[in-house]
């Protein structure tokens, strides 16, 4: 590969798809694609937007990057930085999915604690695994400008079980060299509810949508051409490489990996700014199930609670349900101590693996198909950073940690038990 900037065409080193561009008028059906009608938006997602500055380029593309979430935009900036011809596709606007309904939390690690991963995985290859999304979360602040606050975050524990299971994750971070506080004097109104936590000193928090546009900005200025509002396939694009980025819509893009990517909800709601600055930084309990932060107006944005109704969370439909929606206010009334006003509402589709670690890698059966995602539920980092692997492998140069997400090690696994909430 060369620099971009030269004016010979980049290829990427594989041979070209025997595939056919469909129409700008195919859609997808709310049933393929898991989007329904009208989904509530997002408070970020109402944020005015700056126009995105589009280079653009016509002809062929050397690479389809479909999904203009994080995943894809990052692939999409370390592509187009490096000379590749790389067209990004998204069916809404950038951050339209997940990226952009998510509860705002950045944080290091994967969903499975520091201390189990190395049980799963064994101890170089969490450390790996650790040291990647730390290296994100520093992109990310390089990047993201005002979008994001570099806070630290709060693992409370609920309950005994939790207290054990959280020094457990303290104790292995310590031993490995990572940053992290025990606490075991909590603020008093959270004394109440939880019995210590520890702090991962350096998370952050996050105006999702407004970090993922100002990505695809990045991947656009870098010469990304950028299509918003134009739903395609993985067969329908002309291109060398497609990367399929689509986390919690994966099946509709790779039928074949249904079973292993399983969409999961996550509701969210806003409510009206509080009186005091109380939650300053993400906090989050119950293995993921609450998860809460207040903004810089001290607006509270506080999801979760879906472990009451796990069945009918198991769902690709953005929309928010009176069950879980009410669970939220309850616990927003224990957290504040009154009852606030609620601003918004609304849901995000996140995938969800059956060992909780990303698929990042080529597709097994399909050579010049590539795939990232399956999240579990914590994705803001994850994304990032798998996005930047999987487009440095297709220039040749595929990253050891590559090697922890590849999607084989997962084909014809059953979707295990949930056990899992939410964090971002």
């Amino acid at each position: 590969m060369t620099p971009r900037g030269g004016s010979r065409r980049v290829r990427v080193p594989v041979p070209a798809l025997s595939v056919r561009r469909p129409s700008r008028s195919r859609r997808y059906n709310s049933r393929v694609s898991g989007e329904s009608s009208h989904p509530p938006p997002s408070y970020w997602l109402e944020e005015p937007r700056d126009e995105l500055r589009r280079a653009g380029f016509e002809g062929r593309a050397d690479v389809a990057v479909i999904g203009g979430g994080v995943t894809g935009c990052s692939c999409a900036l370390t592509l187009a930085q490096n000379g590749v011809r790389v067209r990004l596709y998204e069916a809404r606007e950038i951050a339209g999915g997940a990226s952009g309904r998510n509860g705002g939390f950045a944080l290091r690690g994967a969903t499975v604690p520091y201390d189990r991963a190395r049980s799963q995985l064994g101890p170089e290859a969490a450390r790996l695994l650790m040291e990647l999304t730390e290296r994100a979360l520093d992109r990310m602040e390089e990047l993201a400008g005002d979008a994001f606050r570099r806070t630290g975050s709060l693992r409370l524990a609920a309950d005994e079980v939790e207290h054990e299971s959280l020094r457990r994750e303290h104790d292995a971070l310590l031993q490995d060299g990572f940053q992290v506080e025990w606490l075991d004097e909590l603020p008093p109104r959270l004394t109440a509810l939880y019995r210590g936590a520890i702090l991962h000193p350096g998370d952050g928090a996050i105006q999702p949508a407004r970090w993922v546009r100002r990505l695809a900005a990045h991947a656009a200025a870098a010469g990304a051409d950028v299509h918003e509002h134009e739903p395609v396939t993985v067969e329908g694009v002309d291109a060398d490489v497609v990367v399929a980025a689509g986390d919690g819509f994966t099946a509709a893009l790779l039928p074949e990996l249904a079973a292993v990517v399983r969409p999961t909800r996550g509701q969210v709601l806003v409510t009206e700014p509080l009186d005091e600055l109380l939650y300053g930084r993400p906090h989050y309990a119950r293995d993921g199930y609450d998860y809460w932060h207040q903004l810089e107006d001290r607006r509270l944005v506080i999801g979760g609670q879906r472990d009451a109704s796990l069945a009918t969370e198991d769902t690709a439909v953005e929309a928010t349900t009176t069950l879980i929606q009410s669970r939220l206010e309850e616990l927003v009334t224990r957290l504040v101590g009154q009852a606030p006003r609620v601003t918004g509402r609304w849901a995000g589709i996140w995938g969800t693996t059956p060992d909780l670690l990303p698929l990042a890698g080529r597709v097994p059966g399909r050579d010049r198909v590539w795939l990232a995602g399956g999240y579990s539920g914590h994705g803001n980092a994850l994304g990032l950073a798998c996005g930047d692997l999987v487009a440095r492998a297709i220039l040749g140069d595929p990253p050891p940690e590559l090697d922890l997400f590849d999607p084989e090690r997962l084909t014809g696994a059953a979707a295990p038990a949930d056990v899992l909430g939410s964090s971002g």
